[in-house]
C-alpha cells in the first residue's frame, strides 16, 4: 500500500469515526478502552485492502471522495430505513423543507427493496391533485428505472424547475397494470396548517406536516375559526391525515395547546442526552371542548406523538385507521463539510409508556377509507407502514391494546344533509358526527 494510500486511509477512518485524526490515535493506543469502544482493526483492514484494491485495480479511477461518501451511504443504509449520508445539497434541501418552502412535486417518499415508497402527498401539490396515494410503489421516472437508485438521486431527479414535466411509473395494490402520472413541477410552499367552520359551532384545522411555526399557526387558523363562528366553539377536528411528521418541538408545541398537565412524549436511546421527556404546561385552546383527530395510514412520526398523547390523556377521539408507526428519532450531525449524517438515536413512547416503532396507534374507532358517490365502491386498500420497511427498528415496549375498537359498518351509504361532505370526505363527515355526539353527551353532562 502507497504512502499516499495509507495517509487517505488515516483520514477516511478519522471521518468514519466521528473524531479527529489525533484522536484515532489516541483511541488506538488506549489499552483499557472498554470492548465495545475499541475500533474493529481487523475489519478495518479488510475495509482498507478493499479501498486499496479499487484506488489501485479499478478499471476507471474514481475519487476518493466518492468511494469514502459510498461506504458511509453503504453502512448507514443498512441499519434503519430512515439513517442515511445527506451530501451538501440533501442536507440543504432538508434545511429548507423544514422552513416550508422547497421545489419538486410534494411528495413524501422512502426507499423500500431498491424502489421508491410512498409515505404520503402534500396538500394542494402536484401529487396530491394527481392522485398520488400512501403505498404507491414508485418504479420509473421518467425512462430511468429507480431499482437501486440511491435515495436522494431519485429525490433529485424528482425536483427541478417549475413548469418542467416528469412522469411517473407507480405500481399499486389492486391496480391490473402499473400506473403512469404525468406531473408538472412547482414551487412547493407548504401551508402547515388549514382552517375552515364546518358548520356552526364545529370547527376543522388540519396540519399538513410539523414545522417550527406549526402551533403558532394553529393557534392563529383557530383564532380565525372562532372569529368566523362569531364565538368559542364547540368542537373541532384534528386532521393529521396523511401527515409524514416533521419537527419534534412542533408536534410538541401542538399536543400542548390541548392539554393542560402531564407527559406528551419520551424519547429513549443510548447516547448522551437521547433519554428526554416533554411535558404538557397549563393552558387547553379548546377549554376542554370535544375533539376528535384523524388518521390514516400516511399518519407518521411527529403526528403520531400527537395522536398518543391525545389519546393516552383521553383528551381526544381518535378516528381512521391504524398510522404508519415510524417511533424513531432522527438526529442530524452535520461534518463540518456541508454534508451530514441523518442517524436514529432513540424510540419515542406515548405518555402511557407505548412504542410508537412499527406498530403505531391504534384508533379508538376504527374506519376504512371509503367514497361514497353514485353508487361507487370505495377504495379499499391497505396502506405501507413502518413494520413493511425492509430493517425497520424492533418495538422494544408495551404496544398498543389489542382489545378491538368500535368500528363502523364499511358498507353505510347513508346521507343526510351533509351530503356534500359526506361524497367528497366521508372520514371527516363520521368525525364531524361524532363531535355532535361527543358535545351532546358533554352537555348532558354538565346540565
Amino acid at each position: 500500500m502507497s504512502a499516499a494510500t495509507r495517509h487517505g486511509l488515516a483520514l477516511a477512518l478519522s471521518f468514519l469515526a466521528g473524531v479527529s485524526l489525533t484522536t484515532v490515535h489516541t483511541v488506538w493506543a488506549e489499552k483499557e478502552a472498554p470492548p465495545e469502544n475499541k475500533l474493529p482493526l481487523d475489519e478495518l483492514r479488510t475495509f482498507t485492502g478493499v479501498l486499496d484494491a479499487v484506488k489501485q485495480d479499478y478499471v476507471e479511477p474514481v475519487k476518493d471522495q466518492d468511494l469514502l461518501e459510498n461506504a458511509i451511504r453503504g453502512m448507514l443504509s443498512n441499519l434503519d430505513p430512515h439513517s442515511a449520508f445527506l451530501d451538501a445539497e440533501a442536507f440543504q434541501d432538508l434545511q429548507i423543507g423544514t422552513s416550508g418552502e422547497f421545489g419538486g412535486l410534494g411528495i413524501e417518499v422512502g426507499q423500500e427493496d431498491g424502489f421508491l415508497k410512498v409515505i404520503a402527498p402534500i396538500d394542494d401539490t402536484p401529487a396530491q391533485r394527481a392522485g398520488i396515494r400512501a403505498g404507491d410503489l414508485i418504479i420509473r421516472l421518467d425512462d430511468v428505472s429507480v431499482k437501486g437508485m440511491p435515495l436522494s438521486d431519485a429525490i433529485q431527479r424528482m425536483r427541478g424547475k417549475p413548469n418542467t414535466a416528469i412522469t411517473l411509473t407507480i405500481v399499486r395494490e389492486g391496480a391490473r397494470k402499473p400506473l403512469k402520472i404525468k406531473l408538472i413541477r412547482e414551487v412547493i410552499q407548504v401551508r402547515s396548517v388549514k382552517s375552515r367552520l364546518l358548520e356552526p359551532g364545529f370547527g376543522y384545522l388540519r396540519i399538513t406536516q410539523f414545522q417550527a411555526k406549526t402551533a403558532q399557526n394553529l393557534r392563529q387558523a383557530l383564532q380565525e375559526v372562532e372569529q368566523q363562528n362569531k364565538g368559542p366553539l364547540r368542537g373541532v377536528v384534528l386532521d393529521l391525515r396523511n401527515n409524514p411528521g416533521g419537527v419534534l418541538n412542533g408536534a410538541v408545541d401542538v399536543a400542548d395547546d390541548f392539554l393542560e398537565e402531564g407527559a406528551i412524549v419520551q424519547t429513549k436511546g443510548r447516547g448522551n442526552g437521547s433519554d428526554q421527556s416533554f411535558k404538557a404546561s397549563p393552558g387547553d385552546l379548546l377549554k376542554g371542548a370535544p375533539l376528535v383527530v384523524l388518521v390514516n395510514g400516511g399518519s407518521a412520526s411527529a403526528s403520531e406523538i400527537v395522536a398518543g398523547a391525545l389519546q393516552d390523556h383521553r383528551r381526544a377521539l381518535i378516528l381512521g385507521e391504524r398510522t404508519f408507526g415510524k417511533g424513531s428519532v432522527q438526529t442530524i450531525l452535520p461534518l463540518g463539510n456541508g454534508t451530514a449524517v441523518k442517524l436514529t438515536t432513540a424510540r419515542y413512547y406515548t405518555p402511557n409508556g407505548r412504542s410508537i416503532q412499527a406498530a403505531g396507534i391504534e384508533p379508538d374507532i376504527k374506519l376504512k377509507p371509503f367514497k361514497v358517490a353514485n353508487g361507487a365502491d370505495g377504495a379499499d386498500v391497505d396502506t405501507v407502514k413502518e413494520a413493511d420497511l425492509t430493517g425497520h427498528l424492533r418495538n422494544d415496549g408495551k404496544t398498543p391494546d389489542d382489545s378491538a375498537p368500535v368500528e363502523s359498518p364499511p358498507d353505510v351509504r347513508t346521507i343526510g344533509a351533509d351530503g356534500d361532505l359526506a361524497q367528497s370526505d366521508y372520514p371527516l363527515y363520521e368525525a364531524l358526527n361524532l363531535l355532535k355526539g361527543m358535545t351532546l353527551l358533554q352537555t348532558r353532562k354538565s346540565g
